[in-house]
């Protein structure tokens, strides 16, 4: 008689996201994976292939919720420059009231397996460029309503703010004053007038 999974396999792969921002890929052992997520280790390998698969899914999950997030915040707004001042503003905010300090799983990712790992080099190149173009189209946007000048090259720009709201949640970990961090992201945003 086959055995039944009593867990939920998105639960489980939420918790596993959090301990692998957390720890990072190489710090996480199996037996953390298993103390944590509260499974056994016949039910990971059967249910999520072992480590690195699971690592894959639960990085794919975070890369998805935040694309998503973005998309979602920026179809609220009303107002480009005064969105992206959100944004950053969220990012900056994320940052420095999160007690673990974890800051970005794509940024630590990156960090920790590149070089190294062709395969997720090519994964955070293709987050790169979906949030490239998330932030292009809303960009986009803002020059279709005359709020940024059409003289404005807004490809550039969309890969200046990946660059700098990568970077700030990086600097939000050292530096925890919020004032001085926002300086940084008004100078930032005179890039739209």
């Amino acid at each position: 008689m086959p055995r039944v999974k009593l867990f939920d396999k998105n639960e489980v792969l939420n918790k596993a996201m959090e301990l692998f921002w957390k720890k990072g890929y190489h710090a996480t052992s199996i037996q953390d994976l298993v103390s944590f997520l509260g499974i056994n280790r016949g039910s990971l390998y059967d249910t999520y292939g072992g480590k690195k698969e699971l690592f894959n899914k639960a990085f794919q999950l975070y890369r998805t919720n935040n694309s998503n997030g973005v998309t979602a915040f920026f179809e609220s707004q009303n107002e480009v420059k005064k969105g992206f001042r959100k944004l950053f503003q969220m990012g900056i905010n994320e940052a420095i009231t999160d007690k673990d300090q974890k800051g970005c799983f794509v940024v630590n990712t990156t960090t920790e397996l590149i070089p190294g790992e062709e395969k997720m080099l090519k994964t955070i190149q293709e987050n790169k460029k979906i949030f490239e173009g998330i932030f292009y189209a809303f960009l986009l946007k803002g020059q279709q309503s005359g709020e940024i000048p059409k003289s404005k090259n807004i490809k550039n720009i969309s890969s200046l703010f990946y660059t700098f709201y990568n970077g700030l949640k990086v600097v939000a970990k050292v530096e925890t004053n919020p004032k001085i961090l926002m300086n940084s992201v008004d100078e930032m945003l005179m890039l739209l007038d």
